[in-house]
């Protein structure tokens, strides 16, 4: 089995990579295009991924924040700083220019998060990949990375259908022909990655789970903002894939992190990190989301602002995101394979 796990440039076992690489895309690509065939189903739909997926996969950030003493210290201006300095930044904005504004930011800041993050998942493959694998220059990795979401951003941009999520916002405006002539070099980028990645095949220096992960990344964002011509369906295909891939990366990291056994220092989280006990981490912590979000309704209801708040831990999210994965011990746990 390690064997077969190293020749494949697997993250951890066959099931996982598949659930993560595979299973990710075709929930995301499956209630997506419900969505935009059914446009009943479309509400229910983005209501149960941010019941489901997306409060779930914010509370995952704070596993890596809160579990440990040592965690809780090292990050306290994470904890209890920058949430109040993202709401106030947040309610500037709002009073300022209005709703419409914090609405497009973050669909512009999102659509960056969920690519950086893709970058960073592929980063974690070709870290994996067999011995002799060939990958290209960096450069031209993160072109190739980047060009089909920004040829999707810019679409979208230029679509400009006024409303996201059913809430006003501003698209950035954009020239067709800047659309065609990005889509076009996309295209280009892509005929290359796939000649490349044929030649790699051919002369055994292929990385297949990189390669596979990589594809998923370009269907996706493809779908999502090009294919699909409703703004908030497409919203659906990257918000779920972003989610559940989010969840399962933390906690490969907390298997990893706690791969020698339950620790006292954080008794709680490193039981549920063991081997065979998935399915009672993500149930742990989707209750804990549950019992969050419904306080914090219940507080946003109360103040009239709903948005405002949910911006406000989608923005910190965000932000906390941006150092969090960057750490040289990160980088270890999730080079390392579980137990």
């Amino acid at each position: 089995m390690a064997a077969s796990i190293a020749r494949a440039g697997l993250l951890r076992d066959p099931r996982f990579d598949a659930a993560l690489v595979l299973g990710t895309a075709a929930l995301a690509l499956t209630a997506g295009l419900a969505g935009a065939a059914w446009a009943w189903l479309l509400p229910i739909l983005v209501l149960a991924d941010l019941w489901l997926l997306g409060y779930h996969h914010v509370i995952s950030t704070f596993t890596r924040l809160v579990f440990k003493r040592a965690d809780i210290d090292a990050h306290k201006f994470s904890l209890f700083v920058l949430p109040f300095l993202v709401l106030a930044g947040v309610l500037a904005v709002a009073a300022g220019f209005g709703v419409w504004a914090i609405v497009s930011i973050y669909f512009y800041w999102q659509w960056f998060h969920y690519a950086r993050q893709s970058w960073g998942v592929s980063k974690a493959y070709q870290r994996k990949a067999p011995e002799g694998a060939r990958f290209d220059p960096e450069w031209l990795a993160q072109a190739q990375l980047w060009l089909v979401p920004i040829w999707g951003v810019l679409a979208r941009s230029h679509q400009d259908s006024a409303t996201f999520l059913g809430l006003p916002m501003e698209f950035i405006a954009v020239d067709g022909w800047i659309v065609d002539a990005v889509g076009a070099l996309a295209l280009a980028s892509l005929a290359l990655w796939v000649v490349r990645r044929l030649q790699d095949w051919r002369t055994g220096r292929l990385a297949p789970a990189h390669t596979l992960y990589i594809a998923t990344h370009h269907l996706i964002f493809f779908v999502a903002y090009i294919a699909i011509p409703d703004v908030t369906a497409g919203w659906l295909v990257a918000n779920i894939w972003h989610n559940a891939q989010y969840i399962l990366f933390v906690y490969l990291f907390n298997a990893n992190r706690f791969k020698a056994g339950e620790d006292p220092a954080a008794p709680l989280l490193s039981k549920l990190a063991q081997p065979g006990r998935l399915w009672r981490y993500m149930l742990f912590c989707f209750a804990v989301s549950t019992l969050v979000y419904v306080a914090l309704g219940q507080v946003a209801a109360l103040i009239a602002a709903p948005v405002l708040i949910w911006q406000t831990i989608n923005f910190h999210h965000y932000i906390v995101d941006s150092f969090l994965w960057r750490r040289p011990r990160v980088q270890r746990a999730l080079a390392a394979h579980p137990a």
